[in-house]
């Protein structure tokens, strides 16, 4: 029996494959999280714009994301990752050595393709571990990779605002550009396996062996109509949908992964991605109606080490914490954040939200991986993560309506409150559903 324990992290990071493919990925992840305040700064600054202008190129790049990450996740399954990482490290650099010197029209578009040929990092890390680390420990190693999500969100906007005033908005974008492909290019050479047939190592292989033995006795124990319903997302004895699966050919074929309970995960990520973008919005509107901005550095600092460390705590737990339930916990927890009066309190009081931040994320991931088998899960994990885009890009609008209405602080309780909404609908859908499994 499993004893919850931090040595567990020990395990995990003394394997260098895995230890190589979480710092490759940090890495990957810092220029894409300085290249928003730098953006921001460029359209203000250089070119002599909005904030509305700004807001509409971070729209683009949103766009672009939501498009392409399924897309690149699906080369990756389809071709391998080598092959499917090459044309994001050419566009990488090509894109954001050129982006910023055009005029703001060609800018939009720019944004666009941009966002389109990104490097799938976040699909790419996920995918690789769920498949590097046995089932057991799928927990503990999204954990880290969340709690260094987490660690890119401190550095990377101040590594923006240090280029934007240090060197220029257009300097530093083309450096995000040239690191993001370096980055690449580092992912194609380490080349981290993306299916367990190409794992090399003893250990590693004999893990695999364990995790499709696995696979073929879910499906041998269901018939082929439990398997395509699956089960609800917030139990634990979910079926796999697996690479043995009939999912190649029609385009119908192709998406058979999407069940019921792969929906309900994805629609928990959108919700998150709301949840985030609108509390980023309030924290901005209600720094900035006392006047206290420059603060949002140590509101963030509290949001994101309170994250960590949630996420060092679930990556330890013996059982799973079903995402929904972690989801509604958070947005409870962030609606309070309407009494803050100052930086000090708003960044106390974020602390509770933050602790179930990671976690959530986590189990999202986490259980993605349960539900698709290794044949699509490239393509899962770009949904996932064009899910997690989605939200964000429909939280930041919808809750600066709230803010512009009803005053700052209304953005915690909107935001909060259609997330929970969001969370308990999707609770009791699936609840519903198993009951009525249950009486037939």
């Amino acid at each position: 029996m499993r004893t919850t324990t931090f040595a567990r992290y020990g395990t995990l990071l003394s394997q260098p494959p895995i230890r190589r493919l979480l710092l490759v990925g940090m890495l990957a992840r810092v220029p894409h999280a300085a290249a928003g305040v730098l953006l921001t700064l460029h359209v203000v600054d250089a070119l002599s714009r909005g904030y509305t202008a700004a807001g509409i190129v971070a729209t683009a790049i949103t766009l672009g994301l939501a498009v392409g990450a399924p897309w690149r996740g699906h080369r990756v399954d389809t071709v391998g990752l080598r092959r499917a990482l090459l044309p994001s490290v050419v566009a990488e650099a090509v894109i954001w050595s050129i982006a910023p010197f055009l005029p703001y029209e060609l800018l939009i578009p720019a944004a666009v393709l941009g966002g389109l040929f990104a490097l799938p990092v976040f699909s790419v890390v996920r995918q690789s571990l769920a498949v590097l680390v046995a089932e057991d420990q799928r927990r503990t190693a999204f954990a880290v990779d969340s709690m260094a999500t987490e660690l890119v969100f401190i550095v990377g906007p101040a590594t923006g605002v240090l280029l934007a005033t240090t060197l220029h908005t257009q300097t530093g974008l083309v450096l995000v550009g040239v690191c993001s492909a370096l980055a690449g290019v580092l992912l194609m050479w380490f080349d981290p396996p993306t299916r367990s047939s190409q794992l090399g190592t003893r250990d590693d292989a004999a893990a695999g062996e364990r995790n499709r033995r696995q696979d073929a006795e879910a499906v041998e124990t269901l018939a082929p109509a439990e398997i395509a319903s699956a089960t609800d997302a917030v139990t634990s004895s979910l079926p796999l949908v697996t690479s043995s699966l009939p999912v190649l050919g029609r385009p119908g074929r192709r998406m058979a992964w999407i069940t019921p309970a792969v929906g309900a995960v994805l629609g928990a990520a959108a919700a998150v991605g709301l949840l985030l973008s609108g509390s980023d919005v309030s924290f901005v509107a209600v720094l900035r109606g006392s006047d206290q901005v420059d603060s949002l550095g140590l509101v963030f600092l509290f949001w994101c080490l309170a994250s960590v460390a949630g996420g060092l705590v679930y990556g330890v737990l013996d059982r799973p914490v079903p995402p929904l339930l972690l989801l509604a916990g958070m947005s409870l927890l962030t609606i309070p954040m309407v009494l803050a009066t100052d930086p000090l309190t708003l960044g106390l009081l974020a602390i509770p939200p933050g602790l179930l931040c990671a976690p959530t994320l986590t189990a999202c991931s986490e259980r993605v991986a349960d539900l698709v088998g290794e044949a699509r899960r490239g393509q899962a994990m770009g949904w996932y993560g064009s899910a997690l885009t989605a939200g964000s890009a429909i939280g930041s609008p919808t809750i600066g309506i709230a803010i512009d209405v009803f005053g700052p602080g209304a953005g915690f309780v909107g935001a909060g409150g259609v997330a929970l909404l969001l969370a308990l609908v999707g609770l009791g859908l699936v609840g519903g559903r198993a009951r009525a499994r249950r009486r037939a």
